[in-house]
């Protein structure tokens, strides 16, 4: 059986993700972010309708400050109570799945995907001749009551342990364990909770 690119996406195998699929619903969450984004902050059912419409899931009370940037949206699951701040960027290439009660600080930044390091790896020729590039992805999880300081990026397959916190401008390239708070480029636990 034939993948399609998005499966082999969500699999993290590589894909092409200049894919019709992918593309149409990446134009899709164009608009619902600019709507979004255009949206009155005291219109609440408004901004609940579009991110319901962007999100794979959205919980209870959930409030982002536009504005705010993803690939897809659908791949998003958000828990109830969360806060995300202005400027945040989840590229959702796979899996971003964000706990209860979770703080993300202004400019943080979630990343699923990654390419080959290799220029000739990561270069894609398809069967019409035109040329892209291949894409892999990982899921990103953060557990419940997390916080994620500003500026902080976390990259593709990290997981975030219930209770932690990352330091602001923190680079996350492995998985922190729960009740820890952790800092740094790269980011290590610097004390438990």
């Amino acid at each position: 059986m034939v993948r399609t690119e998005r499966e082999k996406m969500l699999a993290g195998e590589p894909y092409d993700s200049r894919d019709p699929e992918l593309l149409a619903r990446y134009h899709e969450a164009r608009i619902l972010l600019r709507d979004f984004a255009a949206a009155d902050s005291t219109d609440g059912s408004r901004r609940r309708e579009l991110l319901g419409r962007l999100f794979g899931s959205l919980g209870e009370r959930v409030w982002i400050e536009p504005p705010f940037f993803c690939d897809y949206g659908n791949n998003i699951h958000i828990g109830d109570d969360v806060f995300i701040n202005y400027n945040c960027v989840l590229l959702d290439d796979n899996l971003i799945e964000i706990g209860n009660n979770v703080l993300i600080g202004p400019a943080a930044q979630i990343y699923t995907a990654t390419h080959p390091l290799s220029a000739a790896e990561r270069r894609l020729v398809r069967a019409d001749g035109s040329t892209g590039y291949l894409t892999s992805s990982r899921p990103v999880r953060l557990g419940h009551d997390v916080w994620i300081g500003g500026g902080a990026i976390i990259l593709p397959g990290v997981e975030i342990g219930d209770n932690s916190t990352i330091g602001a401008g923190s680079v996350v390239t492995r998985s922190i364990p729960a009740n820890c708070f952790a800092a740094g480029n790269p980011c290590r636990i610097i004390r438990e909770l």
